[in-house]
């Protein structure tokens, strides 16, 4: 049996030239680094610092934890934050996310958690109900919730 390799046929490699995309938003919020990577070159800058203040006050909204004292015999899950920069269409600034999320691969299955189920819409269910509002003319909005996983079902 010959393969397509030993006959010589490969598929042809498409490359893109990024200098000739920047003019679309997308691209250039996928090309550009200026997102930071720590919490030591965000404590300096004011907007970074009032995004954290919102996910902070967020949080201690929506009683997401509760403060007890440290039992000597159990693992502590650390965190760190995580920031994002969002754009609009037209290439300028949304809004400056960020999150606190857990580092919870220091996590033990069955000694500090259980398993559990989150319900998440799949793409398919969302291609979906988006070709039928296209066939019968539906009206579609869009809905954000923040701190959406940290709502009781």
């Amino acid at each position: 049996m010959t393969t397509r390799a030993k006959s010589g046929i490969f598929k042809p490699k498409y490359t893109t030239d990024i200098a000739s995309l920047n003019s679309y938003a997308l691209h250039v919020a996928l090309s550009s680094n200026s997102e930071p990577r720590g919490f030591k070159s965000t404590a300096k800058d004011p907007k970074w610092i009032a995004a954290m203040v919102d996910e902070i006050n967020a949080l201690q909204h929506n009683n997401t934890w509760m403060l007890v004292p440290r039992p000597s015999s159990t693992n502590i899950v650390g965190s760190k934050w995580v920031f994002r920069t969002k754009y609009h269409s037209y290439e300028t600034v949304e809004r400056y996310k960020a999150r606190l999320v857990a580092q919870g691969f220091t996590q033990l299955p069955g000694i500090d958690y259980s398993y559990t189920f989150s319900p998440v819409v799949k793409a398919s269910t969302i291609r979906i109900v988006l070709s039928l509002a296209v066939l019968n003319n539906w009206k579609l909005h869009q809905l954000d919730v923040k701190n959406a996983f940290l709502n009781r079902i």
